[in-house]
């Protein structure tokens, strides 16, 4: 037997909502023999409920967005596959990285709100450049590669010899020159948001 076990259904008024509720609850309950969980189920507007990984904007003409807790496991995902610990090499983690964001892109490219998709690629390459940052390890190394990649040798040495932390410094105009967003592309990084420069 085949049923959904998850589904949402929109009226016009919190009361029609609640009217509505009641009413495919005692249906569930005694002609089909299901139980409806009362903790998940609710009446509420539709910019504050999610489904399925998609919730709706408040605007006048709603918008399909991702829901935060979709963009929390996400993120979650993507530290577990940039975690330095893993010793795994940068095209090994960017393989497995690209395999996971064109599916999660395939699904959830279907919103109708950018902007995360925006802040989620900038994220993602901000968190790649502290990677190779920390992966360059001491300041001669750090030095020589961003020379190597044409760096001004003043900035470069500022930049290498910088106090500051990986995560700080991968957003400096030296990484981002250094590393831009067409070297991750040339690794075959795909971009979840395709206006970004």
């Amino acid at each position: 037997m085949r049923y959904a076990d998850d589904c949402n259904i929109y009226v016009r008024s919190q009361r029609a909502g609640q009217r509505v509720m009641n009413s495919v609850t005692r249906f569930l309950a005694r002609r089909l023999k299901l139980k409806v969980n009362e903790a998940k189920s609710a009446v509420a507007r539709p910019d504050r409920r999610k489904f399925l990984g998609f919730s709706f904007s408040s605007n006048k003409e709603p918008k399909r967005r991702i829901s935060p807790k979709a963009l929390l496991r996400c993120k979650q995902k993507i530290r577990e596959l940039t975690r330095r610990t893993r010793g795994t090499s940068l095209e090994q983690m960017v393989k497995e990285l690209t395999a996971y964001l064109r599916g999660w892109k395939s699904y959830f490219g279907f919103c109708q709100a950018p902007k995360p998709l925006r802040l989620l690629d900038h994220w993602i390459r901000h968190r790649l450049r502290s990677v190779i940052w920390k992966q360059w390890k001491r300041g001669r190394t750090r030095y020589a590669e961003l020379v190597r990649r044409g760096i001004d040798p003043q900035l470069a040495r500022q930049t290498a010899g910088s106090s500051d932390g990986p995560w700080h410094l991968a957003d400096s105009p030296a990484l981002h020159y250094a590393l831009p967003n067409v070297y991750f592309d040339s690794l075959g990084l795909p971009r979840l948001f395709t206006g970004l420069a």
